[in-house]
């Protein structure tokens, strides 16, 4: 399906929530890698999800300042800054990080890592120029912030002219 045309590279982003319950939005620009002429795509292999304080140091459950969950997702289409369900074929990524002062336990789920809808050379094609980036945490302290950087492990791939539109298709029948 896909020709592997780049070794292995990563994309990071940070995402900063300074209020609880707001969502923050960011983006990738992927505008470098995918190419229409040429029948590029990134190839998204794996999503890391790293959750830390107001600084790099702090511990994460000081920056919540109690029980509170950080949500994270990456799509490839832009879904207006909200957190979306699962079942939608836009999202290549998504977890949750779950933070209970009372017990002092943390728990990290991820959702889709990355969800690669049936590809078998085990990898997420992606076709739109941009990925976006929606993080929410349900509470943070006073003059502190929740950073979620997120790190995606990718290539650039080469498709044939038929899986190139068959993806192109998928993603349009996606923005609906």
């Amino acid at each position: 399906m896909a020709s592997k045309k780049t070794s292995t590279f990563y994309l990071t982003e940070r995402l900063t929530c300074t209020a609880g319950a707001t969502e923050v939005t960011a983006t990738i620009d992927l505008g470098a890698y995918v190419d229409v002429a040429d029948r590029q795509a990134i190839a998204i292999e794996s999503v890391d999800f790293i959750y830390q304080g107001t600084t790099a140091d702090e511990r994460i459950a000081t920056a919540v300042g109690a029980d509170a969950d950080v949500f994270v997702q990456l799509s490839d289409l832009n879904r207006g800054g909200t957190i979306q369900f699962a079942d939608d074929r836009a999202l290549v990524a998504s977890g949750c990080l779950t933070i209970d002062q009372s017990n002092n336990a943390l728990s990290h789920q991820t959702d889709m890592y990355p969800d690669m809808f049936g590809a078998r050379d085990g990898v997420r094609l992606v076709v739109n120029d941009q990925l976006y980036l929606t993080a929410q945490s349900t509470a943070v302290a006073s003059s502190k912030a929740v950073n979620v950087t997120v790190r995606v492990k990718a290539h650039v791939a080469g498709l044939t002219a038929k899986d190139w539109m068959a993806i192109a298709i998928q993603s349009t029948a996606a923005d609906n």
